[in-house]
């Protein structure tokens, strides 16, 4: 490839709307442009990057046993009907009507289409196990779509399904499946941590997310550095509180005024009291009915463990009116005594001996408030969000945190999409069984920017070998001059010949903007030819990672570069 045939617009400036390095060099590197918020389309180099990652994706997953096919991404809303989640997935699905009025989504994820394909062609446990593959475009419409392709309302994605006979088969695909997740990232140049997750919309009991770690990560997760326990918060669990041992007399519940003090940060002040001694009351509608969740003023409330606690389909906090139907009183001074309605208490009140809490009385909250005297929780369990300092439920020892970007998602589903879809196999008795099924997702694009996220600098992306869109690029100083023309067409022409991708810059320009568009688009290697070596019949090469250079004769240019990115590629 001739750099002056290449479609690869490169920018000077930061575009404006670029908040993540990965984002602006995309954009400033023409692997990509925007179409509309949410939606990009992708230029000659970006294609380049994503068939790399879509290669030793397809490698590592046929290796897994996978095979691939290609799904519909117009699904029909009967299938998702089946499911129960045509209502339940919410405002994200990207929904339509034909001409004839029947109803149709595009996909955001393919489960209930392949549990269909898979229903209507297999029979017997002998066609088992079968791992399903695709890689293909999703739609989702985000509320809010954000640092380019990493929250995108199109992106593409491989998505893989396993169907087995029983859960022991499951969990052997659950594993092979992340093993060869671990590869595939591995090749692609990242550092992933797999931590334990929330199933979110997918369902099923069982995940866990490849996270990138970086400051610019979109999720929050937790880890032990002792035990090496790894869980996104919305999973992570918390250790019980032991009920507290303490000499304090429970002194007697009295009412205190406290005019327009409606958050722990104001009551803090007000009363000079730590927020762990406030006991937080938040009214929430599960499924139409209210219930009121404590935490101390210390901790949130972990929406997605409540959820799961509760077994409900809906959950959202509760409006001013609701409030104040529940506690006689407008937002921000409930509190859980005398209240009518379920209490869920979170560990973190247990040990609360004499605290604070809302009146259930405008501009009135209760001192000297005790757990099983004044109050009795319907139930009391694991319901905050997990941050550093915590207990490891595991070994003990104090939680640390880091926010970060998942790149993958494998999940083990049973027989969520397969007993209500009637998915079932005959077994080797003759019983008709569901199939036990896992899904396992890759976001293709978003891995795109999770690279440049971790191998980037000052000058722009610095692409590993196994997926940058060139290896080399041979920078002629001065093409115009015939001497070095000659010479960067010998050394293009003998890399060419010998399968080494290497692209070369026979453009009109100056030195320095070739070297900067080389430098931002971020090829592992630059083979410079000028007239200060070629006079000695010499090039220069220099390493974009290291900024190593090496001057070597132009006889040996093939065996230097084969050799530098053997090295790069370790």
């Amino acid at each position: 490839m001739r750099a002056s045939s290449l479609y690869a617009p490169t920018l000077r400036e930061i575009p404006a709307e670029a908040e993540l390095i990965s984002h602006q060099y995309m954009l400033r590197a023409g692997l990509m442009r925007k179409s509309a918020a949410g939606v990009y389309s992708y230029l000659p180099l970006g294609v380049r990057v994503l068939h790399k990652i879509m290669a030793i994706i397809r490698e590592e997953l046929d290796r897994a046993g996978g095979q691939e096919i290609l799904l519909p991404i117009v699904q029909p809303a009967e299938l998702w009907h089946e499911s129960g989640r045509w209502n339940d997935y919410g405002p994200e699905m990207f929904r339509l009507v034909d001409r004839h009025q029947r109803q149709f989504c595009l996909g955001p994820t393919h489960e209930e289409i392949i549990t269909a394909l898979v229903r209507d062609e297999v029979r017997s446990y002998k066609q088992l196990p079968l791992r399903l593959y695709q890689i293909q475009n999703k739609y989702r419409d985000e509320i809010r779509p954000r640092f380019g392709v990493i929250r995108s309302r199109e992106f593409i994605m491989k998505d893989l399904y396993s169907f087995d006979r029983d859960e022991a088969g499951a969990q052997e695909s659950y594993r092979a499946m992340y093993d060869a997740y671990t590869r595939i990232f591995a090749r692609c140049g990242l550092k992933t941590h797999p931590v334990e997750a929330d199933t979110g919309a997918i369902g099923g009991d069982q995940s866990h997310e490849f996270m990138v770690l970086g400051d610019a990560g979109e999720a929050l997760i937790v880890f032990c550095p002792s035990c090496g326990y790894a869980a996104n918060v919305e999973r992570a669990e918390c250790a019980p509180y032991e009920p507290a041992v303490s000499s304090t007399p429970l002194c007697a519940m009295e009412e205190i005024p406290t005019p327009g003090t409606t958050t722990v940060e104001e009551l803090t002040r007000l009363l000079q009291v730590e927020p762990s001694q406030i006991i937080k009351t938040m009214i929430y509608i599960a499924d139409g009915q209210p219930v009121a969740v404590l935490t101390s003023g210390a901790h949130d409330v972990n929406e997605v463990k409540l959820k799961r606690a509760l077994m409900c389909d809906q959950l959202e906090l509760a409006n001013h009116e609701i409030i104040a139907e529940v506690t006689n009183a407008p937002v921000g001074f409930a509190g859980p005594v005398g209240l009518d309605v379920p209490i869920f208490a979170d560990y973190s009140v247990v040990p609360i001996v004499n605290g604070i809490s809302g009146a259930n009385k405008k501009d009135y909250h209760l001192r000297n408030v005790n757990i099983n005297r004044d109050y009795i929780p319907t139930k009391i369990l694991d319901l905050r969000e997990a941050r550093a300092g915590e207990k490891c439920v595991r070994c003990g020892k104090a939680l640390d945190e880091a926010r970060g970007t998942e790149v993958g998602q494998v999940f083990y589903l049973g027989t969520k999409y397969s007993k209500p879809m009637q998915a079932r196999f005959l077994d080797q008795d003759g019983v008709e069984k569901p199939f036990v099924m896992g899904c396992y997702g890759i976001g293709v694009s978003r891995t795109v920017a999770a690279i440049i996220e971790q191998h980037h600098d000052e000058d722009g992306i610095c692409w590993p070998v196994s997926v940058a869109p060139f290896s080399v690029i041979v920078v002629p100083v001065s093409y115009k001059d015939e001497a070095q023309r000659n010479a960067a067409d010998q050394v293009y022409y003998e890399l060419e010949n010998a399968g080494i991708e290497v692209i070369l810059d026979d453009r009109d320009e100056r030195p320095g903007v070739k070297f900067k568009d080389a430098d931002l688009i971020g090829y592992p290697l630059r083979v410079t030819i000028g007239p200060k070596h070629l006079a000695d019949g010499n090039v220069e090469i220099k390493t974009r990672r290291t900024k190593e250079v090496s001057v070597v004769p132009m006889a040996d240019v093939v065996d230097q570069v084969k050799a530098l990115l053997n090295r790069l590629g370790e």
